[in-house]
């Protein structure tokens, strides 16, 4: 096990790793920003594969497959929307209704990337339902649980802004400056490669 990530699960098919906020998920494009959630897992495990990403400011939850053939059938499952992912958050503003869902389609800000915007044109479908967990009027914040039926770049970053609350921290989006973004992928649901045993996990939420 590596000295600084937790690891959730490990068979010789995939791995569960708990990705710390501000370490990013692959490697970045610059010298100085080679350090990942992957290569410290590849130190340890030599066949460690990625099969989806977080943000670097999220934290939570993150499958790996094991192997060329792992990731082809894990990213399958990521591709035909057959992956649980839930994640929480907590947003500026106190949000009055419940619950409900979010479609706007995104696309690349290019003048500001990686910055991501709504366009109705050119931009990729995208769908997050969302539901309040609690709201603290004092603060004035509220706890959300987010469910990505898409998987678009900031889709859930985007997705809250676009609702006049962006999520705490996140000043790429409007947010007011925090310790750190609070978004956490909490639930990770799948089917195994090769037992096709159903396999989920959860990641308290540290925020």
């Amino acid at each position: 096990m590596t000295p600084d990530i937790a690891l959730h699960h490990i068979d010789d098919a995939l791995l569960v790793a708990e990705k710390p906020a501000g370490l990013l998920s692959v490697p970045g494009r610059l010298p100085e920003n080679q350090d990942c959630l992957v290569s410290r897992l590849q130190a340890m495990h030599a066949d460690v594969l990625t099969v989806h990403r977080l943000d670097q400011v999220t934290s939570g939850l993150m499958l790996y497959a094991r192997g060329r053939e792992m990731q082809a059938a894990l990213s399958a499952q990521f591709e035909q929307r057959r992956v649980g992912k839930r994640y929480e958050a907590v947003v500026e503003g106190t949000i009055e209704d419940d619950g409900g869902e979010i479609a706007l389609p995104l696309v690349c800000d290019w003048p500001n990337r990686p910055k991501q915007k709504v366009d109705h044109a050119h931009g990729k479908p995208a769908l997050t339902r969302w539901r309040v967990l609690a709201r603290d009027a004092a603060a004035r914040r509220t706890r959300v649980e987010l469910e990505p039926v898409t998987g678009r770049s900031h889709q859930l970053r985007l997705h809250m802004a676009s609702l006049g609350h962006p999520i705490v921290g996140d000043v790429l989006y409007g947010a007011a400056p925090a310790a750190r973004v609070y978004l956490h992928a909490c639930r990770l649901a799948f089917v195994h490669p090769q037992t096709g045993e159903a396999m989920a996990f959860a990641s308290p939420c540290p925020f």
